[in-house]
C-alpha cells in the first residue's frame, strides 16, 4: 500500500464514519471530505470544484426543478384522482397508492413523489380505519422502488452513469436501468402491497377521526378562572385520565421542572407541559379551564405593547389622533388569528425542511407568520426545552394554528407536508398540460439521445421558466442544494480514489478474501455492500464511494463494469432497514408513529428479495 493510498483510506474511512454518526449535514462531511484530499494534495486546486460542473450534478438538479413544476402546477394531483379507485377494500386501495408512488418516481424526486402522496395516504388510512404507518410505509418503501427503474429516478442512477462516462463506455441511456429496476421494483412494490399487513407494526390506534400522529407535548397556562389552580398536579392528573392525557412537567417564573412532585400545589401564571392525543387535547384544556400558552403570550403581548402607546398618547388631544390609529397593525394581526377563519393544521416536516434545526422564535413564527406552534409530536422523544424554543427535527409532527392560506404558504416556503388538511393547490388545466408536456418532451431527449441528459433536462428547466410553470424568482428554492454539493464535493473525492489505486486495492481485497475470484460472489458482495452502507449513509454518497470499487473489481476480473455499476445502482436506492437511510423513511417516521427498530420487520425481507431478483436479472441483462 503507498502512501497516497493509506491518506484516501483513511479520509474516506472518516467520511463514512462521519456520515453513519450524523452529527454534521452530508454536504459538510463531503466539502470537509474534498478539502482533506486538496490539502494532502491527492486532488489538484485548480480542479478541486470541477465535480460542480459534472452532467450528473447539472441534471440532479434540473430534474428538481422539473418536479417542483409538475407539483406545483398541480398535474400530479390530477393524476392522483385518475389513478386512485373511489371506493375500494384496503388492499387494493394499497396497492393502487404504493404502484402510483412508484410510477411517479421514475419520472420525478421520489421525496417529492411522497410529499404529494401523503396527505391521500392519511385519508386513505382513515377511511379503510387502518393506523396510518400500515399506508405510509409501503407508501414510502414504494416511492424508493420505483426510482431505480429510470436514469433520472434518484441521484443515484446519475453518478452511476456518470462513473461509466469516466472508464470511456459512454453514459447509462435512460431506460437502461429499466430491464433490472422494473424487476426488482415490480417484485418488492407486490410484497410490500401484500405482506406489510403483518410486518409493518401497529403504533397508532386506529378507528380514529383525523390523523394519529402520537402524543402531543403541549404548553398551557393556569389563569385566574382555572379549575386546575390550587389543585396538587396529583389530582390534576386524576381530571385528565378520562382525555388520556397527563401533565409531565411544569414551568414556574420561566423555570421548567421536568419532574415535579405529584404533591406539589398548582399556582395562577403556571405552565403544565402536558402529554395528549390531538383528540384528547381540546378535553384536557376545558377540563380545567386551561389555556393554550401560545395564545396567552400573544394576546400578553398585544396589550402590553397596545397600554404603552395608549399611555403614551394619554397627553395628545382627541383632534391629533391619526384617524387610522383603530386600524393598527397589531389589532389586524389579533383579529386575524382570533376570528373563525383561523383552523388547526398538523404538518410534517421533511428531511430538507428550512425550518429543521430551527425554532419558532428563530423563524419569528408569530409575528411574522401570524402562525401559533401549539403543539409538537416527535415519537419516542420528550424534549426539555420550551416549546417556543424547542429545535424542531425532520419528521416532527407541528399542530399549528393560523389561516389556511397562511398555513399552506407557511408549509410551502418551509418544506412542511400538511397531514391533517390537503394543501391548497387547485390544478390549472393549461399549467398542468404545460408542465407534463415539458417533462415528456425533455425525457425523450435523453431517451432517444437525441442530445445529453443534462443539455436536455436543462432545456426543459428554461421552457418551465418562459412558459411560467415555475417562476423565475423561486426557481432555485426547488434545487436541494445539500445534496448539489454533497455530489459536487465528492466526485473528485472518488476520482482521487482511482487515480491513487484505492479503489483497486480495495477490490482486490474483497475478491481474495470474500469472493476467492468468483465474479458471481463479487457481483453479490457490491450489492451487499452497498445496500448496508446505503442503511446508513446517504444513498447518493453511497453511490460515489462504491463506484471506484465495482470499477476496480470489474478491472480485477477482467469482466465489464457494467453489472458491478449497476449493482450500485440498484443497492444505493434499496435503504429499507433505518429510517436515516432514506429521507422518505425519515418523512415517515412521525406521523407513523415509528421507532428506531420498525422499519427492519419489512425491510429486512424486502432486501433479502432485491437480492434473490436482482443478482439473476443483473447477470441476464449485463453478462459479466
Amino acid at each position: 500500500m503507498t502512501q497516497d493510498q493509506a491518506v484516501i483510506l483513511a479520509i474516506l474511512a472518516g467520511t463514512v464514519a462521519m456520515f453513519v454518526w450524523g452529527r454534521w449535514r452530508h454536504d459538510m462531511v463531503a466539502l470537509a471530505s474534498l478539502l482533506a484530499c486538496v490539502v494532502t494534495g491527492l486532488v489538484p486546486s485548480v480542479s478541486a470544484f470541477a465535480g460542480f460542473g459534472h452532467p450528473a450534478v447539472i441534471t440532479v438538479a434540473c430534474v428538481l426543478i422539473l418536479s417542483s413544476g409538475l407539483q406545483q402546477s398541480g398535474a400530479v394531483d390530477v393524476l392522483t384522482r385518475i389513478a386512485l379507485p373511489q371506493s375500494a377494500g384496503a388492499l387494493t386501495t394499497i396497492a393502487a397508492l404504493t404502484g402510483l408512488a412508484a410510477v411517479l418516481s421514475a419520472f420525478m424526486n421520489n421525496v417529492g413523489a411522497l410529499a404529494l402522496l401523503m396527505p391521500v395516504a392519511v385519508q386513505v388510512a382513515a377511511k379503510q380505519n387502518l393506523p396510518p404507518g400500515k399506508v405510509l410505509m409501503p407508501l414510502a418503501f414504494g416511492s424508493i422502488l420505483g426510482g431505480m427503474t429510470t436514469l433520472i429516478g434518484t441521484p443515484p442512477n446519475l453518478i452511476v452513469s456518470g462513473f461509466r462516462d469516466q472508464t470511456g463506455a459512454g453514459s447509462f441511456a435512460m431506460f437502461d436501468f429499466a430491464p433490472v429496476g422494473l424487476a426488482v421494483a415490480a417484485v418488492g412494490v407486490i410484497f410490500v402491497v401484500i405482506f406489510s399487513r403483518w410486518l409493518v407494526p401497529v403504533r397508532e390506534r386506529a378507528g380514529t377521526e383525523g390523523f394519529e400522529t402520537g402524543a402531543y407535548l403541549t404548553e398551557a397556562r393556569v389563569t385566574e378562572k382555572s379549575k386546575a389552580k390550587g389543585m396538587t398536579l396529583r389530582e390534576i392528573d386524576k381530571m385528565l385520565e378520562e382525555a388520556d392525557a397527563q401533565v409531565i412537567g411544569l414551568v414556574r417564573d420561566e423555570v421548567r421542572i421536568p419532574a415535579p412532585s405529584p404533591f406539589r400545589e398548582v399556582a395562577r401564571g403556571d405552565i403544565l407541559v402536558i402529554e395528549a392525543e390531538p383528540e384528547g387535547l381540546v378535553s384536557a384544556l376545558s377540563a380545567l379551564g386551561l389555556k393554550l400558552e401560545e395564545d396567552v403570550r400573544k394576546t400578553d403581548k398585544d396589550d402590553g405593547e397596545e397600554g404603552k402607546e395608549n399611555s403614551g398618547e394619554a397627553e395628545r388631544p382627541e383632534t391629533d389622533k391619526n384617524p387610522t390609529d383603530d386600524e393598527d397593525p397589531k389589532d389586524k394581526r389579533r383579529k386575524a388569528i382570533q376570528s373563525d377563519d383561523v383552523v388547526l393544521m398538523e404538518l410534517a416536516v421533511l428531511p430538507d425542511s428550512a425550518f429543521a434545526g430551527r425554532s419558532a422564535t428563530d423563524v419569528r413564527l408569530r409575528t411574522r407568520y401570524d402562525i401559533n406552534l401549539l403543539a409538537v409530536s416527535r415519537q419516542g422523544q420528550r424534549s426539555m426545552a420550551r416549546l417556543r424554543t424547542m429545535t424542531i427535527q425532520p419528521g416532527d409532527v407541528l399542530l399549528m394554528q393560523g389561516r389556511p392560506e397562511t398555513l399552506n404558504e407557511f408549509a410551502s416556503q418551509f418544506g412542511c407536508v400538511p397531514l391533517a388538511e390537503r394543501a391548497l393547490r387547485i390544478p390549472e388545466p393549461r399549467q398542468a398540460l404545460t408542465a407534463s408536456g415539458i417533462m415528456v418532451v425533455a425525457v425523450g431527449g435523453a431517451a432517444f439521445g437525441l442530445v445529453p441528459a443534462a443539455v436536455s433536462f436543462a432545456g426543459g428547466v428554461l421552457a418551465s421558466m418562459v412558459f411560467r410553470v415555475i417562476s423565475p424568482r423561486t426557481i432555485y428554492n426547488a434545487v436541494d442544494w445539500p445534496v448539489i454539493v454533497l455530489l459536487g464535493a465528492l466526485i473528485p473525492v472518488a476520482g482521487a480514489m482511482a487515480t491513487t489505486g484505492a479503489a483497486d486495492l480495495i477490490a482486490r481485497v474483497m475478491l481474495e478474501t470474500l469472493a476467492q475470484g468468483h465474479a458471481v460472489i463479487a457481483l453479490t458482495l457490491i450489492l451487499v455492500v452497498t445496500m448496508t452502507l446505503s442503511d446508513f449513509m446517504n444513498n447518493a454518497a453511497t453511490a460515489a464511494v462504491m463506484c471506484p470499487v465495482a470499477i476496480g473489481t470489474a478491472d480485477q476480473l477482467g469482466a465489464s463494469a457494467d453489472p458491478f455499476l449497476m449493482a450500485v445502482a440498484v443497492g444505493a436506492s434499496c435503504a429499507f432497514l433505518t429510517p436515516i437511510g432514506h429521507q422518505n423513511n425519515t418523512l415517515i417516521l412521525g406521523p407513523g408513529g415509528f421507532g428506531f427498530g420498525d422499519y427492519w420487520r419489512l425491510g429486512l425481507p424486502l432486501e433479502l428479495i432485491v437480492i434473490a431478483v436482482g443478482v439473476p436479472m443483473l447477470l441476464l441483462v449485463w453478462p459479466l
